[in-house]
């Protein structure tokens, strides 16, 4: 287990976000930090996007007597006063250490350890209003699952916080639904983090990595110190800054102790591109699996989509990452198998696809009337992977993707999918 040995100073975190698993996020790194107080400071900051409701009638804190319950208050001074996240994680009490801020440069000041942990559409203008306030030598993981992807490029959500703020981040991801993360029951995750050269006093043993992999810091160049590779194996853009060396380095080991509880199991990696694809392209596999599930066709056909679905992803993060990409992360790793196995078995792509076949309607029609407002990532991805790999050429490559794509344009029908996934 790391310790803090040598160093005088402390890492300071900071979560950016407060959704459900932002809050379960928080929760996990809050205990943490109280426990191993000779690697972190106590007290995390937790970013809230303020707004005000009063106490739902259906919380343990329902009070008709308390202004809390009848008035509207701001739900950082909630959570601040309850230790509960009464509006996206009700029921599960937080750390007294974990502090709800409203104000997003204020949270973040300070912080040597950025978790980011919300809503994709928002990290352009929130990093733009962070990047003057964050320290220069700041690192970042992102817990945001997934990966933009267009007809032109695809880009790492990782990578674009990276780019934006000129710092490195990694990823966490995983077989994680919130709640029961939240509520400690037992589940495991994956964090993808290479540390860059500039960072390595002592290189990241190999040990924590995919097999074959070896991070870039143990593979140091002192010519090149303020430089490292992104996850297509080029010289990033961004150009850090040293770490201070009275600060422990920022480390799979570190990272271990940051993120790991004992109902919450973590493997960190240097895959953070095989670990975001991953997150992504799940979505689109678990849409076909819903297809065949609403067909009535059975477990065994759920299982022969699952596992052509596996080998694209694999194949995908190959030709277009290859040069950082591991089969293993794909095929070991919770950030992969298990959490393809999770969402097609009852996430929300899934049941929606399900759906849609068993009321012979739209998956569209069922997204509006399911989920309240809320998105299918698999849609999008399906649409936009399609795109990107038809500019390539490479739509045969890819038969299951692009099945599934064409099912959700109605130019085939779901019935063909086995023909489909084999290219016919």
């Amino acid at each position: 287990m790391a310790t803090l040995g040598a160093y005088s100073k402390k890492h300071k975190v900071t979560i950016v976000g407060s959704g459900n698993w932002g809050s379960a996020i928080a929760k996990i790194v809050a205990e943490n930090t109280k426990q191993h107080g000779d690697l972190f400071e106590e007290e995390v900051q937790m970013w809230v996007f303020e707004e005000e409701l009063t106490v739902p009638r259906a919380s343990k804190h329902y009070d008709a007597g308390s202004k809390f319950s009848t008035e509207p208050h701001n739900l950082t001074k909630l959570i601040n006063h309850f230790h509960e996240n009464v509006k996206y994680l009700p029921g599960i009490t937080l750390p007294t250490n974990l502090i709800a801020n409203p104000s997003l440069q204020d949270s973040v000041q300070g912080s040597t350890i950025l978790v980011f942990n919300l809503p994709h559409q928002f990290i352009g203008g929130l990093c733009e209003q962070m990047k003057d306030h964050i320290l220069p030598y700041a690192r970042g993981v992102s817990c945001i699952k997934g990966v933009a992807v267009d007809s032109e490029d695809v880009r790492l959500f990782s990578e674009s916080i990276g780019e934006k703020l000129g710092i490195y981040c990694g990823a966490l991801s995983g077989a994680n639904i919130a709640n029961e993360v939240a509520q400690e029951k037992f589940s495991e995750t994956t964090v993808a983090y290479d540390p860059p050269p500039i960072d390595s006093r002592n290189p990241t043993p190999q040990a924590g990595t995919p097999k074959g992999h070896t991070p870039q810091s143990s593979q140091l160049d002192l010519t090149a110190i303020n430089e490292h590779k992104d996850t297509r194996g080029k010289t990033s853009k961004v150009k850090l800054i040293v770490p201070p060396s009275d600060l422990p380095p920022i480390d799979h080991k570190l990272l271990q102790t940051l993120f790991y509880r004992p109902y919450f199991h973590v493997q960190v990696v240097s895959d953070v591109a095989g670990v975001s694809l991953s997150g992504a392209l799940k979505n689109v596999v678990a849409i076909a699996t819903g297809f065949v599930a609403g067909l009535g066709w059975g477990d065994n056909a759920k299982a022969a989509v699952m596992r052509v679905g596996l080998l694209e992803m694999v194949k995908f993060g190959k030709m277009f990452f290859g040069g950082s990409v591991s089969t293993g992360t794909f095929t070991e790793e919770s950030a992969g198998v298990a959490d393809l196995i999770t969402s097609c078995s009852g996430g929300r792509n899934y049941r929606c696809a399900k759906m849609s076949v068993e009321r012979k309607v739209s998956i569209e029609e069922v997204e509006r009337e399911e989920l309240n407002g809320q998105m299918l990532q698999g849609l999008s991805t399906a649409k936009d992977v399609y795109e990107f790999l038809k500019k390539r050429g490479k739509e045969g490559e890819f038969p299951l993707l692009v099945g599934t794509y064409r099912i959700l344009r109605g130019e085939v029908r779901v019935e063909d999918l086995p023909d489909l996934m084999e290219g016919k």
